[in-house]
């Protein structure tokens, strides 16, 4: 649930759009030129970084991209998700609230929408709708129906001109990101904001997600730990996606659940991975805590929003497949000849590079090797692994941007990792890929 102070409309047109960001560059521009005077007048000589992201500026960049939604707020995430531990914390502030903190539409804008997509009538079809919405983000707004039968539905609806300005908003953004000069020139940016757009246009396709959703629901079918809500496929569209409203609260109520409670849902969620990986083929990429739910009731955690599911290939499933052996037998000359064929590194990086990232490899996947349950709440894996992360960056200049499907696997990891440390859990990581180690011995 989300209570929203704000309501502002979308603007829809490409015009609109840019013109937004033109204004906001400007006004930037003119601080950065009034405070640079400043500065120099005193004596001193700021970096433009040091100019650009003054709290005023955060607020007007945060203030603005909430307003535009979209890509606008969500072009940061692939970057963060590659350098993100290494961008300047103001920036990393606004990009994490931009995840979250969307204004909600007019209500007069909401009935254009829904008339256009569901035809001027759709409200005889319905017992109730609430104008209200549920949550709001980047992408569209969620808000409560029930149908004449009865059935309590989640309507998912896109803001009006999101798809159209995907493009345009990515480029944009990330002209503004660059304006601040934190965004390391070594970085290839360019392959990442493309598959930004991919993936923006992806999340933006509603059908699609549908068939995702069903698709990730046939696989869980019978499953003692998760819930996934059912399509109804009567009312979704392109731009409206309906389906069951799934009761439930924050995953952070599992802080106050027992211990065996905690081990045995996380140890649930870390077996999943694996089988989305080398099973489903079929990736939850976005570990947006907003996306799991806990049933106090039943003890099992409902999954939500399926936009940003990945089709894996089979020849990354296999990859990482041999990686994760490579790592339980503690064997580097494997884990190397894994990496390689993923793309994490190239044959062109010098020894000392490839030395360090398959160090990093066997350190994150130091876990599996264990002899008994591995402790998230006692362990400093994170704050290591993110230790080795920055000596591998600037200490040997590696700023290799990894496939789109690693860079998604990392994160949704990486999102499991911390949710497992945020509820202390125990993990028996030789137990949760344990099917995917079965002919390891042989």
């Amino acid at each position: 649930m989300t209570d929203h102070k704000k309501q502002r409309p979308v603007p829809t047109s490409r015009l609109g759009r840019v013109g937004r960001l033109g204004v906001l560059a400007g006004k930037l521009a003119g601080n950065v030129v009034t405070s640079g005077a400043e500065q120099w007048l005193k004596g001193n000589r700021p970096q433009l970084k040091d100019l650009v992201l003054t709290p005023s500026n955060i607020t007007r960049i945060t203030d603005q991209l909430a307003t535009m939604r979209g890509a606008a707020m969500k072009v940061g995430q692939l970057l963060s998700m590659d350098a993100g531990d290494f961008l300047p914390k103001e920036l990393a502030d606004i990009l994490g609230k931009l995840r979250d903190d969307a204004d909600a539409m007019p209500k007069a804008q909401l009935q254009e929408v829904l008339d256009s997509e569901w035809g001027n009538d759709w409200n005889d079809d319905l017992l109730y709708f609430s104008f209200a919405p549920v949550a709001a983000a980047s992408i569209g707004q969620v808000h409560k129906a029930i149908t004449l039968e009865g059935r309590m539905l989640a309507i998912k609806i896109q803001y009006p001109g999101i798809k159209k300005s995907i493009d345009s908003d990515v480029n944009n953004v990330a002209t503004l990101i660059k304006l601040a000069g934190v965004v390391p020139k070594t970085l290839d940016t360019q392959s990442l904001l493309n598959e930004a757009k991919t993936q923006l246009h992806q999340e933006a396709d509603y059908q699609r997600e549908a068939k995702m959703l069903s698709a990730y629901a046939a696989n869980l079918e019978g499953s003692e730990h998760f819930v996934v809500p059912s399509l109804a496929p009567e009312l979704t569209t392109m731009n409206v996606l309906a389906m069951d409203f799934t009761n439930g609260v924050s995953i952070d109520a599992l802080i106050d659940a027992p211990q065996e409670t905690r081990n045995t849902l996380m140890t649930a969620l870390m077996t999943l991975f694996f089988d989305e990986l080398f099973a489903f083929k079929l990736l939850q990429s976005d570990p947006n805590l907003a996306n799991y739910l806990y049933q106090p009731d039943t003890a099992k955690i409902v999954l939500l929003d399926f936009g940003a599911t990945r089709v894996i290939p089979d020849e990354i499933a296999q990859g990482y497949q041999a990686l994760l052996i490579a790592a339980y037998h503690n064997d580097h000359e494997a884990m190397k000849s894994a990496a390689l064929a993923i793309g994490l590194i190239l044959p062109s990086h010098t020894t000392e590079q490839i030395d360090a990232v398959v160090s990093i490899g066997m350190l994150a996947c130091e876990a599996i090797r264990a002899d008994a349950s591995y402790d998230f709440g006692e362990s400093d894996l994170v704050t290591r692994l993110h230790d080795c992360g920055m000596a591998l960056t600037y200490e040997l200049n590696f700023w290799h941007t990894p496939p789109a499907d690693a860079i998604f696997i990392h994160r949704k990891l990486g999102g499991l990792f911390l949710l497992a440390k945020r509820l202390k859990a125990q993990v028996d990581m030789k137990y949760a890929a344990g099917a995917w180690l079965a002919d390891t011995d042989q």
